[in-house]
């Protein structure tokens, strides 16, 4: 019997969002990252003091006109929909009623048992889009990690 090679199912960012819309990932947390639905590491209390001390110290760092996402989907490309652990894009929060930002000038990570994913995947990620700041706050070894006009890695 001959059998037939498994193929995986690449989805755009507009057939993801409706999915949510729909209410399929209601109890998932999902995020789309090149075209595959990854389920987000579980985030313990490390990681959520993490991510809401560096929200503080870089929301007071900011002139108007910058506002600072946690946890919130960027539309990166049509086929990612990260939801980095904190994002600094321009204008107010009204400014993104009807759609995810595009364009963020900042993404930070705070990662402990996803630092390779991040590092690799996700810093890949990030440059193919075009995001000139990322920086993972390293919980594992106590460090922050600046890479500035990233290159994307055709790996990952």
């Amino acid at each position: 019997m001959e059998q037939t090679p498994l193929t995986s199912r690449q989805w755009t960012r507009k057939e993801y969002d409706r999915l949510g819309e729909l209410g399929l990932f209601a109890h998932e947390p999902l995020e789309l990252i090149g075209g595959q639905l990854i389920v987000a590491e579980p985030k313990g209390p490390y990681h959520s003091s993490g991510v809401g001390s560096v929200a503080d110290v870089v929301q007071k760092a900011l002139p108007p006109g910058w506002v600072v996402r946690c946890q919130d989907a960027i539309a990166l490309d049509d086929e990612s929909e990260p939801e980095p652990d904190i994002a600094v894009v321009p204008g107010t929060h009204r400014d993104y009623v009807t759609e995810h930002p595009r364009a963020p000038a900042l993404v930070v990570e705070v990662a402990d048992s996803s630092l390779a994913f991040d590092r690799r995947r996700k810093g890949s990620l990030y440059a193919r889009g075009g995001v000139q700041d990322y920086w993972i706050v390293n919980l594992v070894d106590r460090v922050l990690e600046v890479y500035r006009d990233p290159v994307p890695d055709a790996a990952a």
